[in-house]
């Protein structure tokens, strides 16, 4: 599915916090699937369409990100976006999901989930915002660029030169083999940002209200009582988020059923390791559709 296409099939849903831009494939059970920062419901296209004859797959944009439109005054922190999650499973009259996170939305799925824990199935956890790891060391010329007011310039040049965005001093840390990102991919995840000047607003906003940590570490307790059956999934190259995180987050949440790396992945893992991923992720949706209970990682 090209960006085309991709994009073709987008749907609003209206929530007091905004109009939600998502796109949805597949039938059955709900999962959604949840996007970082600087990217939208895009990243997930290959696990829409690989994972649809398992279940209504659906990914969003985040407040601040893609086509969501939000008012100037409305908030995007993480409690923010739990409570945006919350609002639109309601608008589209959905109870139970699959919930499916990367990069920042990994902090935003665990608050969503301890919150609302009946209303999560299953929760699957890869590279991201975790416990006290905010904000990555790599992270932080992006949001001193983002405070000084110079963000614009910096997109502005990564979508005039490709090659930028594809460095090592931009997105190229991100990933694993970022020479083969296409530039349309590039295109549809940051031309939004320098097409509209409030979401670029929001977009530093968002930035600013998600590089503290209290929050995270906030729901420590409540993750230690959650049963929610988890996945954990992660890379071993991140430069962002160390895989020890993913060692934390098995100790700290009981509900944990199977904890993986993937030997040279880096933080959008997703995107790249898709066949890899994929399979363990409808491995865990299958066992949980079967009531599947094995011992909890110790």
């Amino acid at each position: 599915m090209n960006r085309a296409e991709f994009t073709a099939q987008r749907k609003i849903a209206e929530t007091p916090s905004g109009r939600i831009a998502y796109v949805e494939q597949g039938d059955g059970p709900v999962a959604v699937f949840l996007h970082g920062i600087l990217l939208n419901k895009y990243f997930w296209r290959r696990q829409l369409a690989e994972l649809r004859s398992m279940r209504r797959c659906i990914a969003l944009d985040l407040l601040a990100h893609g086509a969501t439109e939000i008012a100037p005054d409305q908030e995007v922190s993480y409690d923010a976006q739990a409570a945006m999650i919350e609002e639109f499973l309601d608008a589209l009259n959905i109870k139970q999901i699959d919930l499916v996170a990367n990069d920042t939305a990994t902090g935003i799925a665990q608050i969503f989930t301890v919150i609302h824990p009946d209303r999560v199935r299953t929760l699957t956890l890869t590279d991201g915002d975790t416990h006290d790891n905010l904000e990555p060391a790599a992270f932080k010329e992006f949001l001193t660029m983002a405070t000084r007011g110079e963000l614009s310039k910096a997109l502005e040049s990564m979508l005039a030169d490709k090659k930028i965005f594809r460095s090592d001093r931009a997105m190229g840390l991100a990933y694993e083999r970022a020479d083969q990102v296409a530039d349309d991919t590039i295109e549809e995840y940051l031309r939004p940002f320098v097409s509209s000047p409030q979401l670029l607003h929001d977009l530093v906003r968002f930035c600013r209200k998600t590089c503290d940590n209290k929050r995270t570490r906030h729901v420590e307790s409540q993750l230690r009582m959650l049963l929610v059956p988890t996945l954990i999934v992660w890379g071993t190259d991140d430069v962002f988020f160390d895989v020890k995180w993913a060692d934390w987050l098995a100790r700290s949440i009981p509900g944990t059923r199977r904890k993986v790396t993937i030997t040279g992945a880096r933080l959008f893992f997703p995107e790249e390791r898709c066949s890899e991923f994929n399979e363990e992720l409808g491995n865990h949706w299958a066992m949980s559709d079967k009531n599947y209970r094995p011992p909890c990682i110790g």
